[in-house]
């Protein structure tokens, strides 16, 4: 019986920073630890830290976890992929491959409890200057123009870009009830009955219990080591954070 349901976010492949070889070779050992009569794993967004498909080009990094959550998928595990604020340029390939590509949020029942999953960006808000920037990245139009690039310069751009990013917002603590996402959360955990509130993008491990009761957890990055996900038993109902 498959019971077990994992969730992941921001393991950032491809990033300079740290040790990137290291990084995916510990994000691949963890996916060959899942149990093939595992139910589902949840990838919560920034799991490449830049993905740009183009119609007949897609990026080699991180070749290796492709392969796994291909062969997760041919033993009967469900992946189900968010597009998080660094890999939002997936349109076709991982559908292709099987997958199931949501965008956030995402309101699910796994084992009898409700679940509001999402990467968690711009949820409940943000800044307008990065609201202004990521609907930048949405729009058609301007994804059209980008897709003008040859691939050598695009990636360097993007990649450039990502890295800048990531040194601007080094050590970010979540600031709890103040936080958009946390007033998000806590707003839809009253509207309807939601049990379990699971996001990414903070680079920060938060578990906290909303007024409503429901649980909201946010998942530590992979950048400083470790496999950091949640693990769900639809049989027990429980659910446990892993370092």
């Amino acid at each position: 019986m498959r019971t077990k349901v994992y969730f992941a976010a921001d393991v950032h492949l491809g990033l300079r920073s740290g040790d990137p070889a290291e990084r995916e070779a510990r994000f691949v050992a963890f996916l060959k630890g899942i149990p093939r009569d595992a139910q589902a794993i949840y990838l919560l967004g920034d799991i490449w830290d830049f993905w740009y498909e183009y119609r007949d080009v897609v990026p080699r990094e991180g070749a290796r976890v492709v392969a796994e959550l291909i062969s997760l998928m041919d033993a009967g595990v469900k992946v189900v992929f968010f597009s998080g604020n660094h890999d939002i340029w997936c349109y076709s390939f991982f559908e292709e491959l099987g997958m199931t590509v949501c965008r956030q949020p995402l309101m699910t029942e796994l084992g009898g409890k409700s679940f509001c999953l999402a990467h968690g960006d711009r949820l409940g808000g943000g800044r307008p200057m990065y609201r202004f920037m990521l609907g930048a990245f949405h729009n058609r139009f301007f994804q059209r123009c980008f897709s003008t690039l040859h691939p050598w310069i695009a990636y360097r751009l993007g990649t450039g870009w990502s890295g800048g990013s990531r040194k601007q917002h080094t050590g970010y603590k979540f600031r709890g009830p103040d936080e958009p996402l946390y007033k998000f959360a806590a707003e839809q955990s009253a509207q309807m009955h939601i049990d379990y509130c699971i996001f990414g993008h903070f680079h920060d491990s938060v578990d906290l219990t909303l007024p409503t009761g429901a649980r909201f957890i946010i998942l530590k990055d992979w950048i400083s080591g470790g496999t950091p996900h949640a693990l769900f038993d639809t049989a027990s109902g429980s659910l446990e954070i892993k370092p």
